[in-house]
């Protein structure tokens, strides 16, 4: 293990910051790739790259903020060509499940003369609690440009130990985990979910792409508005409403249920009401 140098590009983020842990738990050694870091890593200052990559055995790759924003794929078609230069052997990369950018970005690493490992992941359940519907499921109301498709809601904590696995075991290259939870859940049974694990009323609001879009214009701008409600115009339609084996094959285990999921939130205090 000390022979190896795993890079964590977005060590910060809601997997990376799962994988740096669970690396060092298992004695690797981690460089984070941030731009807070020791020594950074920037997407948007492509100078930083060489130094973060230099003895770099393998490395996890999670683009912020999406792989659907303008640039995503050139940027990771030269990330991989810096790491091949670099001497780095293998590439796991982060996409999102029916997202035609991401699938263009999945075959820029697949092609890239690299090992590597492709972790396709689900819509995260950790949305509700780490992520921009905290505060809605805070307010009891969850306003999504969903209708009543059901989701597939995936565990980040099984994300990053698939991720995980991949980086330290050669058994996992050229390998395309899918990852989803063991369920099917419309957003409606997601809050119920949530309702009943909190302890208090969270409702699910069906609305348009167009009052998605307004909403988003409060929170990043006109381009993250842009781009995020067309990711749920492209996810959002029942097209990715089925169960994958990714978890299974990877670890040899289930995946953590939604269930879960919000009882260990709810135990934890993320989701107690100011008094």
């Amino acid at each position: 293990m000390q022979d190896q140098l795993i890079l964590v590009i977005g060590a910060t983020g809601k997997t990376g910051i799962r994988i740096v842990k669970s690396l060092r738990e298992k004695g690797f050694n981690v460089r984070e790739g941030s731009r807070s870091a020791a020594i950074p890593f920037d997407w948007e200052r492509p100078e930083t790259w060489s130094a973060a990559l230099e003895g770099v055995t393998a490395a996890y790759v999670s683009y912020f903020p999406d792989l659907a924003f303008p640039g995503a794929a050139e940027k990771i078609e030269a990330l991989a060509k810096a790491a091949t230069l670099a001497g780095v052997r293998k590439l796991v990369l982060l996409s999102g499940r029916g997202e035609a950018h991401a699938l263009a970005c999945e075959e820029i690493v697949r092609n890239s003369g690299l090992a590597f490992t492709l972790v396709r992941a689900a819509w995260f359940a950790q949305n509700f609690s780490e992520g921009y519907l905290l505060g809605p499921v805070l307010d009891g109301v969850v306003a999504l440009p969903a209708g009543d498709i059901k989701e597939p809601i995936a565990d980040v904590d099984d994300i990053a130990d698939v991720a995980v696995a991949a980086l330290t075991d050669a058994r996992h290259d050229g390998e395309l985990y899918e990852i989803t939870g063991p369920r099917l859940l419309s957003f409606t049974e997601a809050a119920a979910e949530i309702s009943a694990a909190a302890g208090f009323p969270v409702h699910y609001q069906p609305i348009t792409l167009e009052q998605f879009h307004e909403g988003m214009l409060d929170i990043g701008g006109p381009l993250i508005a842009d781009v995020f409600t067309e990711i749920c115009r492209e996810t959002l339609d029942g097209h990715n409403a089925y169960l994958a084996d990714g978890v299974q094959r990877a670890l040899g285990r289930e995946p953590r249920d939604f269930a879960e999921f919000c009882r260990s939130v709810a135990a934890s205090g993320v989701w107690r009401k100011a008094a």
